[in-house]
């Protein structure tokens, strides 16, 4: 399996601090969260990671370099100005990450999760990790009802940020900007992704207020 680590965006609640540091290099606990992942994904005998790079990317390539310091093969799926969103950051990354089902993980997410050790079902697309819905968001994503991740008017999970999904997942989308919560929506109708609960340490680094919680 290969995995990606989607580290392009601005971090703009972050501001001032994204402004000279690209979010996925901010330190959490003496660690840099790029860097934990990669140790994560490692630790899990992945081998080959690709990372999106958009804002600072440059300072994201001096950190992590080829990634042979984390014993890993990092590819970079640069996207310069025009960053594509989540889905379009995948979709622009697929020649890279191969015809097997492929680990997606948000750089800006704080958990001791292990890597997801997943067997797509025959007829499922991909599986999500969610976790608890935190106290700061009104609602949750979705729902788990007998293993599928299901779409509800009162939804008690948060989608964790942490993803297996086949190639032909993002089969019929075009190249350019689009983002992924519509796939997800549309893939969780159909019955096509599984699900898990992840429910130890998680917590999304969006804020100055939550970095400053961790």
């Amino acid at each position: 399996m290969r995995a990606m680590i989607l580290a392009a965006g601005r971090g703009e609640r972050l501001r001032p601090l994204t402004d000279e540091v690209p979010k996925s290099l901010v330190e959490v606990r003496g660690e840099t969260l790029l860097e934990r992942h990669l140790r994560n994904v490692r630790a899990a005998g992945i081998r080959t990671v690709v990372i999106n790079l958009g804002w600072l990317g440059d300072k994201i390539v001096e950190r992590v370099g080829s990634g042979e310091q984390y014993g890993l093969d990092v590819i970079y799926s640069q996207e310069g100005d025009n960053i594509l969103e989540t889905g379009g950051g995948i979709h622009k990354a697929l020649p890279y990450l191969g015809d097997e089902p492929f680990l997606v993980v948000n750089a800006d997410i704080y958990t001791d999760m292990p890597v997801p050790r997943v067997e797509l079902g025959a007829g499922h697309l991909g599986h999500l990790v969610l976790v608890p819905t935190p106290d700061y968001r009104e609602h949750g994503d979705f729902d788990i009802e007998e293993g599928l991740i299901r779409n509800g008017e009162h939804a008690q999970h948060t989608f964790s940020g942490v993803a297996i999904y086949r190639p032909a997942f993002f089969d019929g989308c075009e190249a350019g900007r689009f983002p992924l919560a519509p796939l997800l929506r549309e893939a969780a109708d159909h019955g096509q992704l599984s699900g898990s609960l992840y429910e130890g340490l998680w917590a999304d680094v969006g804020t100055p207020e939550r970095l400053a919680a961790l």
